[in-house]
């Protein structure tokens, strides 16, 4: 046999024998400590993100906005096929101003416009319109597909943040290695987490049901949400 060959059999089989048992994790599905866990992050990455000073999310935005999507510490990674995948939260602003029940999600892409190699990048998409949040709530969705996406404008008090020029559906921005910024994500597939969602409620509900309502009282972990956000909840 060829040494060659020998040597990539072996690495085939290293992968295998590390991949195989995160795969059978995978299967089982997220245990409700995992979903707790990753309801922290994402919060701490939402208020880390929103408390940059000069160079953050525009005020402007935030306030008008439909939508937030928070996926701390997306990763890129794969044997021969490399791909981005992350999870994270999905909310959405109510009728009343408020904002509903975190829905989990999760994030995949081959190519999403940045190069990130084995460092975490957080990423925030604000969703600028309803028109965008329902076709993310939809089967299928890929930004870009049936909502656009751009990379956000940076600065609090940034004159880019008007009606007028915010014509995006989705603004998309990531954090990596102490900088911040739009990015584009082009092509990013977004999808519904049902599995981590039972973990986290105890039973299986729709996502489209989660984030059309507020729990009263709102999920214990979840809390701080609402103490993060109570600055952009819309006042009637």
């Amino acid at each position: 046999m060829h040494p060659r060959f020998v040597r990539l059999l072996a690495v085939g089989l290293t992968a295998a024998l590390l991949i195989g048992p995160l795969a059978v994790t995978a299967a089982a599905g997220p245990s409700k400590g995992d979903v707790d866990k990753r309801m922290l992050s994402s919060i701490e990455v939402l208020q880390e993100i929103l408390n940059i000073p000069e160079g953050g999310v525009p005020k402007t935005l935030l306030n008008k906005c439909t939508g937030l999507i928070i996926i701390p510490h997306m990763i890129k990674a794969g044997f021969i096929v490399g791909g981005n995948r992350g999870h994270g939260i999905i909310l959405h602003r109510l009728p009343n101003g408020g904002w509903s029940d975190p829905c989990f999600c999760t994030i995949t892409g081959g190519s999403i416009g940045f190069q990130i190699g084995g460092q975490a990048t957080d990423l925030l998409l604000v969703v600028n319109n309803e028109r965008g949040f329902q076709a993310l709530m939809g089967n299928n969705f890929k930004l870009g597909g049936q909502a656009s996406v751009a990379g956000g404008p940076v600065g609090r008090e940034t004159s880019a943040a008007t009606d007028a020029t915010l014509k995006a559906d989705i603004y998309s921005y990531s954090r990596s290695k102490g900088l911040f910024a739009g990015i584009s994500l082009e092509g990013a597939g977004i999808t519904v987490d049902d599995d981590a969602n039972t973990a986290f409620y105890g039973k299986l509900l729709d996502g489209k049901v989660l984030v059309g309502r507020q729990s009263k009282p709102y999920p214990a972990s979840a809390q701080p949400l609402l103490t993060v956000l109570q600055p952009y909840v819309r006042k009637k």
